[in-house]
């Protein structure tokens, strides 16, 4: 991949905030610097958003608002297949970017950008099937209407770790649904976004309706925006610590609200798995995004029958792993996000070792420019280790053995979190009860990676409120009114 055209790339990504259908400094002038996590250097400056920016950003929203909730659906749907036809013709120059500014292996951000697309594609489908109903009220006295309406202005805050799947996956319900939203892309990873709204314009979509704030200024701009009486929903995909507080402040304005926040998912391998398949899922589960991701999995949770040789094959898989820049040919694993991923993965893998986990490969930080650590496999960790309690985000592959199927059913269930989980197991019967028993609002059955944008995408308990994708997603934009006439016989 030449510099060159990264040069470009970089370059012809605008670095202001957009609002209203323009760019703009921040009123301050402040801007903040974007770094690439495999070198450490700064690779483009953006605005970093004041709360009168912020403010800014909620009038365009609530000025467009009106004229977009009226827009056909047909014609919103258009906007969002125009836009991801766009997307699948710039699909290289997005997975260079995201690539760039995130560090994922550039066959995986290739694979984002289909995930991703996939959201626009979806939900121009929805658009035109909201539907309402009509009926006889059980008296039969009158007629009951129940029709659908955007819930109104939206405040979007995405993730570090999918840069467009995160803003696609909330961007394209909100418009099908008729509202318009403000984003704030995450500060490590603001490119693709201010990229994927050149799209949005190019595609038509007009001004107002998508307004993106970049900012350091977290905290208050935050607040600024979901404080004022005028916004009406929050979607989040975040730590459940940060969720946690923006629920508080979102109850005061009564809050439609969207949560996606941790996990801590159970991997778990019945003695009758395939295991050939179970290995499979295993490495796609753990590894990608370098285990950056909400879903990636965190607890091997395998019968003791067969946890030796499932350790022994998930780690020649792992020592064939190429580490670099997400940019070289062959590379299967890039940088963390930054440094302190690195030590904070380092302090759960040495936490491990100290209770007597054994360290079968990796368990280091990297000794090269950037911030990598070793892709790490544990076998036999034990019950207190904090990586069993806390979500990993870092390329570390722990095995726990069990010994029946109670066994594991309690391990998997032992977390404050239920976004997903993983069983392997060729008894149809088996797997049917871990479907009922396992308390995770996904599950891949046999499969190591779930997430498609026709599925519902949300978890249990800690995990979060809501469902993102599928024919769910578009509802969390829409609210109901329900209208009673009089019996026209009558």
């Amino acid at each position: 991949m030449s510099d060159n055209r990264e040069a470009e790339l970089l370059d012809a990504v605008p670095g202001g905030l957009y609002i209203a259908g323009e760019w703009r400094d921040a009123e301050d002038g402040a801007t903040f610097a974007v770094h690439d996590p495999s070198t450490g250097q700064a690779v483009k400056d953006v605005a970093s958003a004041t709360v009168a920016d912020a403010v800014a950003a909620l009038d365009a929203a609530c000025e467009a608002g009106p004229a977009w909730a009226a827009t056909p659906p047909r014609e919103r749907a258009e906007i969002l297949r125009r836009t991801f036809d766009l997307l699948q013709e710039r699909k290289e120059d997005v997975a260079l970017l995201m690539t760039v500014e995130m560090g994922k292996p550039l066959a995986e951000a290739r694979g984002e950008v289909a995930y991703g697309g996939e959201f626009l594609r979806w939900f121009s489908e929805e658009t035109p099937r909201i539907q309402g109903r009509y009926g006889t009220n059980p008296e039969g006295t009158g007629r009951m209407i129940v029709t659908q309406h955007p819930v109104g202005p939206c405040f979007l805050i995405t993730p570090w770790n999918f840069p467009l799947a995160m803003a696609t996956r909330k961007i394209a319900p909100a418009l099908a649904a008729g509202c318009t939203v403000v984003v704030k892309p995450a500060g490590l990873t603001p490119l693709t976004t201010l990229f994927l709204v050149q799209l949005f314009e190019e595609a038509g979509l007009p001004a107002g309706v998508v307004n993106v704030v970049t900012t350091t200024n977290t905290g208050p701009v935050s607040e600024a925006i979901i404080g004022d009486p005028r916004l009406r929903k929050v979607s989040f995909t975040g730590s459940t610590s940060v969720g946690q507080k923006l629920l508080q402040q979102a109850a005061g304005g009564v809050l439609r609200t969207s949560m996606e926040l941790g996990g801590n998912a159970p991997f778990v391998v019945f003695e009758d798995a395939d295991l050939d398949r179970a290995v499979d899922g295993a490495i796609a589960a753990k590894f990608r995004n370098i285990g950056q991701a909400c879903t990636a999995a965190n607890r091997f949770i395998v019968h003791r029958s067969v946890a030796d040789e499932f350790a022994r094959r998930v780690t020649e898989r792992v020592d064939a792993f190429r580490v670099g820049r997400g940019t070289e040919d062959g590379v299967t694993i890039g940088p963390l996000i930054d440094d302190r991923a690195v030590q904070k993965t380092g302090e759960l893998v040495q936490d491990a070792v100290d209770r007597g986990a054994t360290l079968r490969t990796g368990g280091s930080a990297i000794d090269r420019p950037g911030s990598f650590y070793a892709a790490t496999v544990l076998s036999d960790v034990a019950a207190g280790s904090d990586l069993l309690r806390e979500e990993i985000f870092g390329p570390v592959l722990a095995i726990v053995p069990f010994d029946d199927e109670d066994d594991a059913v309690r391990l998997a269930n032992d977390t404050e979190y239920g976004l997903v989980s993983y069983v392997f197991t060729q008894d149809l019967a088996r797997g049917q009860r871990m479907m009922e028993r396992i308390e995770t609002g996904m599950m891949g059955l046999n499969v190591g990676v779930v997430s498609n944008a026709a599925a519902p995408f949300g978890g249990w308990k800690m995990s979060g409120l809501g469902r993102e994708g599928g024919a769910e997603g578009i509802h969390e934009y829409l609210q109901t009114k329900y209208t009673l006439t009089p019996d026209p016989f009558a």
